[in-house]
C-alpha cells in the first residue's frame, strides 16, 4: 500500500527557500539599477540622447553673441542697442556662454 503523501501548502513558488545544491540556490549578483532618478531630477546613467532640437539651439546661442559682439564693434556702438554702451559686449558673452553651457548637457 503506497504510503500518504503529505499535504501541500498553498505557499507562492517566490516564497520558497532552494534546496541547497539546486541550481536556483545559487547566489547571482545584483544589477545596477539604470537611469536611477538623482535629487536633482536628472538621470545619472546617461539618460539617453539630447533632443532634436537641442544642438541647433546651442550652437544658434554661441553665434548670435558672436555676432552680436561683432555688430557692436563694427558700429562703434550704435548698434545693436545704443543705450547699452559696453553692456552689449556682456550681453553678447552671456549668449556665447550660456550656448557654451549647453554643450555640458549635450549626448
Amino acid at each position: 500500500m503506497p504510503e500518504p503523501q503529505p499535504a501541500k501548502k498553498d505557499t507562492p513558488t517566490s516564497a520558497r527557500r532552494p534546496v541547497a545544491g539546486s541550481p536556483t540556490s545559487v547566489r547571482r549578483p545584483l544589477r545596477a539599477k539604470v537611469g536611477k532618478t538623482s535629487k536633482m531630477g536628472t538621470t545619472s546613467s546617461g539618460g539617453g540622447a539630447s533632443p532634436a532640437w537641442y544642438a541647433p539651439v546651442m550652437l544658434a546661442l554661441m553665434l548670435l553673441g558672436l555676432a552680436w559682439i561683432v555688430v557692436f564693434y563694427m558700429t562703434a556702438g550704435s548698434f545693436p542697442v545704443a543705450a547699452w554702451g559696453n553692456w552689449n559686449l556682456g550681453a553678447g558673452f552671456v549668449l556665447i556662454i550660456t550656448g557654451f553651457l549647453m554643450t555640458t548637457n549635450w549626448r
